[in-house]
């Protein structure tokens, strides 16, 4: 296995996807780790692209097989990440970008074969966290709020990773984490001794 993986969590709001849409556009050599999902897709969403959509009873069908290096369920749906397909991607050297929960990522943790550096993404604030879970409008108030609810515990989990990113200027927090990919890709790997590198400040 040679290749890297680059473990990415973030509660909702913290700006994660359109941020790495724009480091995967910047890093050759990156390929993203497409997770199965039983929620319905958004309106710009497509199957096999940004999720594999698949029904409830499909998934732990799936999961029950062992198709799955990790899973869990998230905001009452599931998510889960295909097991063979990063491991060949892994071993075909290639760096694969997974964008999985706390839950996910804590499987992840454990298991000490994975080459992997581990990245949290937070907004400036908690206020501003909910103000762009709303503003993106793709889910209804009950479901902001328990986002936000959610958010709060993910937080709490922030201390676990390597790295601590705020994405508060887009641009900014896209080259940061390009830094971060190519000083990993350098060898420079950090244990999980100690706090996690905080990169930028954050406010309130």
């Amino acid at each position: 296995m040679t290749g890297r993986l680059f473990i990415i969590s973030a509660p909702s709001g913290a700006g994660k996807t359109t941020l790495l849409q724009k480091v995967m556009a910047k890093i050759p050599g990156l390929v993203f780790s497409i997770s199965h999902t039983t929620r319905e897709p958004r309106a710009n969403e497509k199957n096999g692209v940004d999720y594999h959509f698949v029904s409830r009873s499909d998934f732990l069908l799936l999961r029950e097989k062992g198709v799955f290096l990790e899973s869990a369920e998230v905001h009452n749906n599931f998510y889960g990440t295909s097991r063979d397909t990063v491991l060949d991607q892994l071993d075909a050297g290639l760096d694969v970008i997974l964008d999985i929960d706390v839950q996910g990522a804590a499987i992840l943790r454990d298991m000490i074969s994975l080459n992997a550096a581990f990245i949290f993404v937070v907004p400036p604030s908690f206020a501003e966290l909910e103000r762009r879970l709303r503003q993106r409008q793709t889910e209804d108030e009950a479901k902001c709020r328990l986002r936000a609810e959610n958010a709060r515990k993910e937080l709490t989990e922030a201390e676990k990773y390597h790295y601590l990113l705020v994405n508060d200027d887009l641009e900014q927090a896209a080259a940061m984490l390009s830094a971060i990919i190519l000083a990993e890709r350098a060898g420079q790997h950090r244990s999980f001794s100690g706090e996690p590198i905080l990169i930028e400040g954050i406010n309130g």
